[in-house]
This record gives C-alpha cells, structure tokens and sequence, in this order.
C-alpha cells in the first residue's frame, strides 16, 4: 500500500469533488485497499467494497447474501430517529431482490418472459411515442421549467404504468410515497407508513387484477395461481419503484451532466449515433443506484482479505465504476467510451431485471430532448441545484432549465 487509509466511521457519503465524482475518502479507500474494513455506527465492524474487480467478484458469489433475515444489517450511515437495528429484519413476500436462490430464482423467472429483449426492442416505437408526447407538453411550457417534473419523471412513470396496468392517474400515491420510502432521514413510522400506503394500494390493485385480469404484466402474474396476493404485492412494488424511479434519476441527472459537461454535449448533438455508448458511459459516470449490502453467510476469501462469517458487507457501485483499473480517466465523462462491462445495473443474480427497458427509455429521452431543444441550458447555477444527497437513488430533486428555441 502506497499510504495508510484510517478505517472510515460510516460510510464516507460526502461528494465533495463534484456532483458526479465519487467522494474522494471512497476514492482513496479504493486506490489504497479495495476489500476495507468499515466500522458502523452502533460499534459494529463490517466491510466496505469499492474496487471493480472485487465488486464484480463478490455479486457474483451467492455466499454473499442478500436476504436481511438472517442478520443484522448495520446501516452504514446515521439515520435520525431510526435505532440501529438488533433483531434480523423479517423477509417480505415477493420482495426477491432481497432473496436468495433458490426463492429469488422461483420469482425472478416468472418475469423474465415479460423483460426479454425480444419484448423489449417491440414496446421501442411506443416508448418513442411517449416520449414524443412529453417533449410536446414540454415544449407548450414558457421557461424556465423543472425538468424532472415535467420530462423525466413522467416519461418512465408513464411507461412502467403501461407495462404493470396501473392506471397513471395513480400516479401521486406512489410517486410521494415512494419518494418517502427512498428518503435515509426519516423515522422508521414515516417510511413505514408510505411502504403501507404504497402496498395497500397495490393488495387492491392485484386483487381486481386476479378477478379480471387485463394485458398487462401485473394481471400475468395474477393469473399464476402460485403466487398469493402478499408475493404479487411485493414483486408490484419492487417494479413499480425501481421502474419509475432509477430511471428519472438517470435522465434528469444525465441531463445535468451533459449541461455541465457543454464538450461531450456538443459532440453528441453532432453524431446522435453516438447515443448508444452516450448512455451506457452515462450509466457509468453516474451509477444512480451507488451502494448495496450484502452478507457473508461463511468465512470467505475475497480480493486477499478474509471478511468473516456474519459479516455485513457495504458495496460501492459509484466507485467500482469510476476505478481507473478498469477504465481508463474513469472520473471523466466521455460520450465515445464503450463503458460495456459497467457495473450500474449490477452484476451476478441480481443483475436489473429491467436494464433493456431503462436504456431504451434513456436513449429515446435523450435524443428526444436533444433534438427538440437544441437551446437547452441550466436556468439557475449549477451550485443551486438540490442534489439528491438525502436519498437512496441519486440524482436530482428538480433541475430547472431554459431554452430559447425548439425544434421538432
């Protein structure tokens, strides 16, 4: 080791180098120990993974679980009015992100008919359409205008309403509440009760959907005599969430980025056929969904440290996608790079369901707003906007923009 890192107290959350890097304490662990150990807050020591290697190694290795049933999961980080826990936190029905195989496999096939690329590449024209539909609303406003109110958050939670058969007008039940869900400062009641207000709203929309089933995903499911209305409730909400919110953080903060970054931006407005790789480096650049746990159920080996048996495990996506290992002049964003192999949707078992139909929403949405906007700027600056740094996808709270042209 080139120099010696103290052992971080929490994980190091601060993005102190810019909006988009990740924080240099993160940074300096990963350049000097990989696989570190990592104290939480309640005393308790764990591990804090940021290499990209290591990262990649360990979700590909199933002993390394993701159920929070069998131990304790220590945040990583101080949550005001929440107690750290000390009893194993109950497994929810449905919920198979936090499951392993062979419970996670039983679920997670019943869904990968519906999320193939074959199906994807077919909803491609529609989403187009939607988009379009967007860019038109948006483009009837007088500017400035939030974008993430009015583009990036509708377009995803427009189409992830189609593909589940949840009626859009709906939309500000689970919108709010999911948004309070994602919230780290608030009580355990306050999250609580948007999960209940969320999943209430689901139990009586699985349920009509079980006696007349429709054509969309939510009512396949239904029809599945196996699966009760507690499971379909759980995999609702684990679609339903991820389906609206990782996407409009990508596509208001990726706007941010490209806005910030006026070089890359004006490169991509000149070759849109640059738009494919565009998102893919996006996705890494920004890695919206950073951190994941996970928990050692044996003593196992990873990278030349020994992370012990009951173990929890911290793990750094942002910076395991910025490792200069891996790519070269990581911290810096260019639209040309094949970032292929990055780690934003994950990796091993638990890789994103929906990755295909995130990337199309972002490559519609970008070259939508790129070539309907040709004028498009920040209305404010750059240090004024509200970074998501109080929630558990990042992005931004609004981005309010301007433009003094539009095209079609």
């Amino acid at each position: 080791m080139s120099e010696t890192v103290p052992v971080p107290h929490g994980l190091p959350m601060e993005r102190d180098a810019s909006p988009f890097d990740p924080p240099r304490r993160i940074t300096r662990l990963r350049e000097t120990r990989p696989v570190s150990p990592l104290v939480f807050p309640d005393g308790h020591e764990g591990w804090l993974v940021t290499g990209y290697d290591a990262v990649r190694r360990l979700m590909a290795d199933t002993r390394f679980s993701s159920r929070q049933d069998i131990g304790v999961l220590h945040l990583p980080y101080e949550t005001p009015g929440m107690p750290d826990p000390t009893e194993p936190s109950p497994q929810v029905p449905g919920l198979f992100i936090a499951m392993d195989p062979p419970d996670h496999s039983r679920l997670r096939r019943k869904l990968t008919g519906a999320f193939t690329v074959k199906r994807m590449k077919q909803l491609e024209a529609h989403i187009g359409d939607i988009v379009e539909r967007q860019l038109d609303e948006l483009a009837r406003l007088t500017p400035p205008v939030d974008l993430v109110k009015e583009f990036a958050l509708p377009v995803p939670s427009l189409v992830i309403c189609e593909l589940l058969g949840v009626p859009y007008e709906d939309r500000g039940n689970f919108q709010e509440n999911s948004a309070k869900f994602m919230e780290k400062e608030v009580t355990l009641e306050e999250k609580m009760a948007a999960y209940g207000a969320i999943t209430t709203y689901l139990a009586e929309l699985v349920t009509r959907k079980r006696a007349e089933p429709g054509e969309d995903i939510l009512s396949d499911l239904a029809r599945q005599d196996d699966l009760g209305i507690e499971e379909l409730v759980g995999i609702a909400f684990l679609l339903l969430l991820a389906g609206h919110e990782t996407t409009a953080s990508m596509l208001s903060l990726g706007t941010f980025a490209l806005l910030e970054h006026p070089e890359q931006l004006a490169e991509l407005r000149a070759d849109p056929d640059l738009l494919p790789d565009a998102v893919e480096e996006l996705l890494r650049y920004l890695s919206v969904v950073d951190t994941f746990y996970r928990y050692a159920t044996e003593d196992i080996e990873l990278c030349g440290e020994t992370i012990a048996e009951g173990s929890t495990v911290v793990v750094s996506l942002l910076a395991a996608n910025h490792d200069p290992d891996r790519f070269d002049d990581a911290d810096t964003l260019d639209v040309h790079r094949k970032a292929r192999g990055h780690l934003a949707f994950g990796h091993g078992v638990h890789q994103c369901l929906g990755q295909q139909l995130a990337r199309i929403e972002m490559r519609a949405g970008f070259e939508g707003l790129l070539r309907r906007f040709p004028t498009l700027e920040l209305a404010v600056p750059a240090g004024e906007v509200k970074l998501k740094t109080d929630m558990n996808i990042y992005g931004v709270h609004a981005l309010p923009v301007t433009w003094t042209e539009t095209a079609r």
